[in-house]
């Protein structure tokens, strides 16, 4: 499933081709795709078209573009578009005349517009899902708890949709705060990868990225969190932002065909993971200090953990 650096590279990617523009029709092509909008696909439809995006906003790995209605009275704007990509959704920015995808779901047709060269950009939003585990749907907006911006974007506004409200800000907003992660992390009383993975205590981060900022911050999954010191907080936050930081650089973690830009790329961070997926290949750090260290693959959560058994030692009070 795309973390918080793949949903911040396809938000980019939106911000850049959609932002001021308008919904001029909205082609729903298989209903199971907008099932989280709970009135049903004319009410989708209906919510959506006519609609100028004034924003594209992401905290975590929820993703919405906000939705200005032309007939409603000045003031700030009360819905947004939200998008959830589940295991296999992209967003497609294309031409009206390109091939149709064989699993496009939603197809949103924007209004003209040029880019800074006075060139026409693509006119269609397409929403492909081969799986059909992620969706759209139209969502109403609230102020944020805090008062702060509901998320990354552009315009700032302190409003976050109630969907998405009951999530922990990411490592990567301006408003995170490292000194209430450290308090609410040392009360959560489990294992370390245990609470990165809670969204409620920091979004956006799973398995891929939980593997390599423990690597980089030389922590076992399995340290208590009670035990943490503040210099163990800083070094895991220092070490995800890090790791995100490259990873959006290269554009993202691709496996497969199923996780793509706006524009199709796929993402190259997959080349300099470190620990996630490594399995039986040398640790890089311990091969750089002159010693001969696997990768190990240990169960956890009914999924995986990679680590380095040398760098990252197993606490003697471990917690799943």
């Amino acid at each position: 499933m795309p973390e918080l650096p793949e949903v911040e590279v396809v938000r980019r990617g939106l911000a850049r081709w959609v932002t001021g523009r308008r919904v001029e029709a909205v082609e729903v092509c298989d209903a199971r795709s907008v099932r989280r909008h709970l009135n049903g696909v004319e009410d989708f439809a209906g919510n959506v078209t006519g609609s100028r995006v004034t924003d594209v906003v992401r905290r975590g790995k929820f993703l919405w573009m906000v939705l200005e209605d032309p007939d409603a009275a000045a003031g700030p704007p009360h819905v947004a578009l939200m998008a959830h990509l589940g295991m296999s959704g992209q967003l497609l920015i294309e031409e009206p005349d390109a091939p149709t995808e064989k699993h496009l779901k939603v197809r949103l047709t924007l209004s003209a517009a040029l880019d800074g060269d006075g060139v026409p950009l693509p006119s269609e939003l397409r929403f492909v899902d081969q799986r059909i585990f992620g969706g759209m749907f139209v969502a109403d907006l609230e102020p944020t708890a805090d008062g702060h911006p509901g998320g990354q974007g552009q315009g700032g506004l302190p409003l976050i949709p109630h969907q998405a409200a009951h999530i922990a800000r990411d490592l990567l907003d301006p408003a995170f705060s490292p000194d209430a992660f450290h308090r609410r992390i040392r009360a959560r009383r489990t294992g370390l990868k245990r609470a990165l993975l809670d969204q409620g205590l920091v979004s956006g981060i799973g398995n891929i990225y939980a593997d390599e900022a423990l690597w980089a911050a030389r922590l076992h999954y399995a340290r208590p969190t009670d035990t943490l010191r503040r210099p163990d907080t800083s070094r895991i936050i220092e070490s995800a932002v890090g790791v995100m930081t490259r990873a959006l650089a290269a554009g993202g973690t691709s496996f497969d065909a199923l996780y793509a830009n706006v524009n199709g790329a796929s993402g190259y961070f997959a080349r300099d993971l470190e620990a996630y997926g490594r399995a039986g290949q040398p640790c890089r750090r311990c091969a750089s200090e002159g010693r001969e260290t696997l990768i190990r693959r240990e169960s956890f959560m009914n999924r995986s953990s990679y680590l380095c058994p040398h760098c990252q030692p197993r606490p003697r009070n471990a917690r799943p």
